[in-house]
């Protein structure tokens, strides 16, 4: 799903196109996206957009009223700037926004519809939408070790809660950990000074960078290209690809309907991480390194 990097060139593109436009008209292709009936969406029509915001993984339009559209595009959920008028598409399409001088389209690819659509009325409404993440890009490292440290879990897990940190997701995150040196699973109780310096500049720095790239990529144009799997990527989606830093095959680990990837060489020692699935099916045979991946292989 769109996340901290992807969501701010999304506001940015929006920003310098919607600011101080009118909302002319709303129209619901699938009413599943609406998840709110009070205020009615229509209340919304014809008001001002007057800012943009990020909360999480979350895009919100600030219009006339301290009236706030929330939107969580989810997995596939994307917009789309289109000749204003344009139909909303029958099968992947979930609303149109019509602005005096274009559409904005919600489009989610996919059976499983996820993206969502909130309006509420005032900042404290507004305010039970955020769950509490830290900034990164604003945080300093006392704060970050707080955050990081509050509670044991795997540094996966803990860098993808969104009560944790704010706008990090799997892709994301799998670059992140590449670039500390430290293994996904890695407990947050184990890591010492030297691992938590590591991950605050790796965090910070991998934000930033990706935002500059994003930035440069897109230029004036508007973000169509939202993906969670780049070109660039050093380890996401790049499973049995050589990392760009030792030339090791990238490994990964599968659950539900993501996965983690990883450097065997870089992360974790050489060490491969169990993939729940496989390693329960090949049970003694499962490979333990990386030399035994390869001595398989052969």
């Amino acid at each position: 799903m769109p996340e901290l990097p992807d969501i701010t060139i999304y506001i940015e593109a929006l920003e310098s196109r919607l600011l101080n436009q009118p909302l002319e008209k709303i129209r619901l292709g699938n009413p599943f996206l609406l998840r709110t009936f009070e205020p009615s969406i229509r209340s919304a029509e014809g008001k001002k957009v007057v800012g943009f915001q990020r909360i999480g993984k979350r895009i919100v339009f600030e219009l006339e009223d301290e009236l706030f559209l929330v939107f969580h595009l989810m997995i596939t959920g994307r917009f789309h700037w289109k000749k204003r008028g344009i139909a909303v598409p029958r099968k992947y399409g979930h609303a149109a926004f019509d602005f005096p001088m274009a559409t904005l389209l919600l489009t989610e690819m996919g059976t499983k519809k996820r993206a969502s659509l909130h309006l509420v009325q005032g900042r404290v409404n507004l305010a039970a939408h955020d769950p509490g993440g830290l900034e990164i890009i604003d945080a300093d490292l006392a704060s970050f070790r707080a955050a990081l440290t509050r509670e044991n879990h795997t540094l996966k897990r803990t860098l993808t809660d969104p009560h944790v940190f704010s706008g990090i997701g799997n892709a994301y995150s799998d670059e992140i950990l590449h670039r500390a040196k430290l293994s996904p699973i890695k407990q947050t109780k184990l890591l010492d000074d030297d691992d938590i310096d590591r991950l605050f500049h790796a965090t910070r720095d991998c934000m930033a960078e990706w935002i500059e790239r994003l930035r440069k990529d897109t230029g004036q144009n508007f973000p169509e290209r939202v993906t969670a799997f780049r070109d660039d990527m050093a380890v996401h989606g790049k499973y049995r690809k050589p990392c760009p830093v030792c030339g090791a095959p990238v490994q990964r680990i599968v659950y539900a309907e993501n996965e983690t990837n990883y450097c065997a060489k870089c992360q974790t020692g050489g060490k491969l991480l169990a993939d729940r699935s496989l390693s329960r099916l090949l049970k003694d045979d499962w490979p333990r390194t990386l030399e035994e991946l390869e001595e398989g292989r052969k």
